[in-house]
């Protein structure tokens, strides 16, 4: 397990770690903000970077008929299954894929809901235009998108899905760097059957480094959640 710290904000990489194992262990900081908020205690702000074994994870309100095989064959494809308590529908995680879950009290830096998921949609549209890439928003639907104006090319290439309890975050985003798309056709991603998906690998036709793609995010949140500008590479 790495750290990377500013002094605002802990950023810690989990690396590679089972669903079932990091939403225990985000849970456990979670509960453990709730727990200082509620006695007027600091809240420790952290963003955590990880990557997953591949699992398909179904919001509270997501349609279980968005998965479009039975569980025999995801266990035949080795893809674990999920419900889980965030916002959103139904999703694939994967090896390539950079997940981030902020657990981050948005009443002491400021943000409510709406305008915290907004800025995370900044921050992944910034780290793609590094990479020269425009990412968007498309209207009713969470996420950041590429060609949204362009019939049957819209396709998404970070999601997004959310759980807080005063004002408390955890659960967090999903950005396709290297992800092997072909699981994405198990599922209708985020529910839409007219929309497809892609990755940062795929947009510019070669495999992308993950290392710079987190600090390029890194900096990105720090400036949208925090206000702090950085040009460390750390």
């Amino acid at each position: 397990m790495r750290n990377i710290c500013s002094e605002n904000i802990n950023f810690v990489d989990w690396e590679t770690i089972p669903y079932a194992q990091a939403y225990q262990q985000q849970k456990e900081l979670f509960e453990k903000a709730l727990q200082n908020k509620a006695k007027g205690q600091i809240v420790e702000n952290t963003v955590v970077f990880c990557e997953h074994p591949p699992v398909i994870t179904l919001g509270k309100n997501g349609l279980l008929s968005n998965l479009l095989f039975p569980e025999t064959v995801l266990k035949e494809k080795n893809v674990e299954w999920y419900r889980t308590d965030r916002g959103g529908d139904i999703t694939y995680h994967g090896p390539g894929q950079i997940v981030c879950y902020p657990i981050l009290d948005l009443e002491t830096i400021g943000l409510g809901l709406k305008e915290y998921i907004y800025r995370l949609e900044e921050a992944i549209i910034c780290t793609l235009a590094e990479y020269g890439i425009r990412g968007e928003r498309v209207s009713g639907a969470t996420g950041v998108w590429i060609d949204k104006d362009t019939a049957g090319r819209t396709r998404k290439i970070a999601a997004i899905g959310v759980r807080s309890s005063r004002y408390v975050t955890m659960h967090g985003f999903a950005f396709n760097v290297n992800t092997n798309l072909s699981y994405f056709r198990l599922i209708h991603p985020c529910g839409f059957t007219d929309k497809g998906v892609t990755s940062l690998a795929q947009e510019l036709g070669h495999p992308i480094a993950l290392e710079p793609v987190k600090i390029a995010l890194k900096r990105a949140l720090l400036r949208e959640l925090f206000e702090i500008n950085t040009t460390s590479k750390d």
